[in-house]
């Protein structure tokens, strides 16, 4: 099919589709974008593709590095991506994660593997401490997003197509990691920095 009767297809699949069709064209120039229901009052819907994301849970001095990106083509339920995303993290960590602490959206996550804990987030009848204030911890996610989105361009894509959205997403977590390991080599080369001023100075030190 040339430029042209590509073209004309998606014209004739806009002109034709209607408000109850489920298999919608939501942009002429990005086929693969798709509707996404958020489900919350001051944003209910979202046009783009998917993407998941997986970070550290623990406090950590470095901050929280994201340990998988996915994108996600074809608006799926987000609790059929979960095992793909715990692979990811397994090959990335080369370690098998012990628990997973996800949102809502992921109820009926249908995972079952040995060694492996989910926990969804405002689930009530929690009677560990520890599984209690590592829910809370979920939510520190949402700053990882928002500064992915913000400073990572993730949120505007500039590249085409479906691999260009896998690119995209891949490229946000990487920068994000970059920033942190960057933060952190600052600091140590300022210890480093204020240890030899220390000894500099030190050495200059006369005694009567």
């Amino acid at each position: 099919m040339n430029t042209l009767e590509n073209v004309l297809e998606r014209a004739r699949t806009i002109h034709g589709q209607k408000p109850g069709d489920t298999q919608k064209l939501s942009a002429f120039h990005a086929p693969e974008v798709e509707c996404i229901g958020k489900g919350k009052a001051r944003t209910r819907y979202e046009f783009g593709v998917k993407a998941s994301l997986a970070t550290t849970n623990e406090r950590c001095k470095g901050g929280q590095f994201v340990l998988g990106a996915l994108s996600l083509p074809g608006n799926p339920y987000d609790g059929h991506t979960l095992g793909n995303q715990l692979d990811r993290v397994a090959r990335v960590t080369g370690r098998k994660p012990a628990r997973a602490y996800v949102d809502r959206g992921y109820r009926g996550y249908g995972v079952n593997r040995e060694g492996l804990e989910v926990h969804v987030s405002n689930t009530r009848g929690v009677v560990s401490p520890t599984i209690r204030c590592e829910l809370r911890r979920r939510n520190a996610i949402e700053p990882v997003i928002g500064h992915m989105k913000q400073d990572g361009h993730l949120e505007r894509n500039a590249l085409k197509g479906a691999n260009g959205d896998v690119i995209n997403v891949l490229l946000g977590a990487i920068g994000h990691n970059l920033r942190l390991l960057l933060a952190w080599f600052r600091k140590l080369l300022l210890l480093i920095l204020a240890a030899l001023l220390f000894r500099s100075s030190a050495g200059h030190i006369r005694v009567a």
